[in-house]
């Protein structure tokens, strides 16, 4: 069918796009509506200890330090892992706090100095290994790379988010915009949080203008949540050095 439109008078008027001869693309609002469509129904979440349907959004999580992984709990299940030594300590409450730490900023050689491939990542101390990991967001997810002990120890050595830092349960989460880099101190299921937004939005080589501006929405949310680390009363300085596999399970 030709795309024409009989105006009065009896002239045919041509309604396709000027520099094309087909049919008009659709909109990038009407593929995103598509792709939207396409994705199957998320399944409901429960509880990973009694099975009790919860929110979609909001509920809480522990840490499974064993395998290094995220399970949802009801508030009731969630109350029963805050006592010492529940669990033999496998399951672990996600603190709530949100850091920063105005008195220290990282630089250009101390991201060259961690070898971050992206603008975005978050770290965290394993106990189980010993040592810290560095994680990524990227098309299939959390993206691990190597991080060597001596880098983490100069770059976070005089950082007192890093010695705040919660093996398990914690993350520095960090984002580079220019010369400008950004560190916060976050509970871990914010993290993973970030990687699935951004994998769900992600598109082409470097993500995309959605993922971008889903990254920027995000960290704009946390910006205003975040607080000041409080400094220690008695004025002693804090060490950023980790800790070791053993004063991290204790």
């Amino acid at each position: 069918m030709s795309a024409t439109r009989t105006e009065p008078g009896g002239r045919d008027r041509d309604t396709r796009p000027a520099g094309g001869t087909g049919a008009a693309h659709p909109s990038r609002a009407g593929l995103a509506t598509l792709r939207e469509l396409r994705r199957p129904a998320p399944r409901p979440e429960r509880c990973a200890f009694c099975g009790q349907r919860l929110a979609p959004a909001g509920h809480r999580h522990l840490a499974d330090t064993e395998r290094r992984a995220l399970v949802c709990a009801c508030p009731a299940c969630s109350l029963l892992f805050h006592r010492s030594g529940a669990a033999a300590g496998r399951y672990r409450p996600l603190p709530e706090r949100h850091l920063t730490d105005p008195d220290y900023a990282l630089d250009a050689a101390a991201w060259a100095e961690l070898r971050i491939p992206v603008s975005t990542a978050f770290l965290l101390y394993d106990s189980g290994l010993g040592r810290p990991v560095l994680c990524y967001p990227s098309p299939a997810g959390a993206t691990e790379s190597e991080l060597e002990e001596g880098a983490w120890r100069a770059v976070f050595g005089s950082s007192a988010l890093a010695a705040a830092l919660e093996p398990d349960v914690e993350a520095l989460l960090l984002r580079r915009d220019g010369e400008l880099i950004r560190c916060y101190l976050v509970p871990v299921d914010l993290c993973y949080e970030l990687v699935g937004r951004m994998r769900l939005r992600w598109q082409g080589f470097d993500g995309g203008a959605e993922a971008r501006a889903e990254l920027d929405a995000f960290f704009a949310a946390l910006a205003a949540r975040a607080r000041p680390l409080a400094r220690p009363s008695h004025g002693g300085e804090a060490s950023g050095a980790a800790p070791s596999g053993e004063e991290a399970r204790t």
